[in-house]
């Protein structure tokens, strides 16, 4: 396919916004391949996704912004700017379970994530075969209570020298400081093993089996400083009865956690999320 161009834009809800935004990629000869818009009718803001093909585009991709700054400026708006070609670089953090490794890097090698995977950063090293059997070059970032702070400052460095764009937890199972969370704000992927707010905390399928829940869940949610609070990506959910165990239930959890993370991480390298607030706005 060729190379397309995404306009990410928010801004005050307000007349012509689509009109105008329309009317300057036809102005420099551009054909717009995908449009959708939300508005949010409480907080009364507009969000946008435009995709227009660059072939025949009259401006050079490094000319775009400053053109459209007529109509940003104009509507108040807050614009963000991708190129379908650009393949983000994607890091991995893993721990001792490897299902989501496992899932993301076979959806990576058969072409489903639009991305370069540049590294796996495991504090265990139960993965190390399998992750450099896909390509992917390891790392083994071992972890203590008294190591945690050298080792956060390893992982940045590592994930720097790979140029990362976005970093994904895979059941990464360590609380990140706000050194990498302000390093890689709203670029973080988390997969938390519940169905969010609802048993927050440790062994989720223990306190659902002991509350007798009728589903379960998980959640892909971009990572702030407040544990597990972060804008949601995705959801997923499975029906359970009493006759489920607490092995059923991890199960049944476990699936829902690999395609769970791989449609939000899928959707970040679309270019198909809008973060405002505590929300976010995932395009289809």
């Amino acid at each position: 396919m060729s190379a397309t161009a995404v306009l990410l834009l928010s801004c005050p809800d307000q007349r012509g916004v689509v009109a105008a935004v329309a009317d300057f990629i036809a102005q420099h000869g551009g054909n717009i391949v995908h449009a959708e818009q939300h508005t949010d009718d409480v907080e009364k803001v507009f969000f946008q996704r435009v995709e227009f093909e660059l072939d025949g585009f009259g401006l050079g991709r490094d000319e775009i912004l400053n053109a459209f700054s007529t109509v940003s400026s104009r509507f108040d708006m807050s614009v963000d700017l991708k190129f379908t070609d650009t393949l983000p670089r994607v890091g991995i953090l893993a721990s001792k379970q490897s299902h989501c490794l496992f899932d993301l890097l076979s959806r990576w090698r058969s072409g489903e994530l639009p991305a370069h995977v540049a590294v796996v950063i495991d504090n265990h090293p139960d993965h190390a075969d399998l992750v450099r059997h896909m390509g992917v070059p390891y790392v083994h970032l071992p972890v203590t209570p008294e190591s945690k702070e050298a080792q956060e400052r390893a992982l940045l460095d590592e994930l720097r020298e790979q140029s990362v764009d976005l970093v994904v937890l895979a059941r990464y199972m360590q609380i990140l400081s706000p050194l990498v969370v302000n390093a890689y704000r709203s670029r973080i992927i988390n997969i938390h093993h519940s169905f969010l707010p609802a048993f927050i905390g440790a062994n989720p399928y223990r306190q659902a089996h002991d509350r007798g829940v009728k589903i379960i869940g998980a959640t892909a949610h971009y990572v702030t400083e407040e544990l597990d609070e972060g804008p949601i990506l995705d959801q997923e959910v499975s029906r359970v009865s009493h006759r489920d165990s607490v092995a059923d239930l991890t199960r049944k959890g476990r699936d829902l956690e690999t395609i769970v993370l791989a449609r939000a991480v899928r959707a970040h390298l679309e270019h198909r999320v809008l973060v405002y607030g505590r929300k976010t706005v995932v395009f289809g």
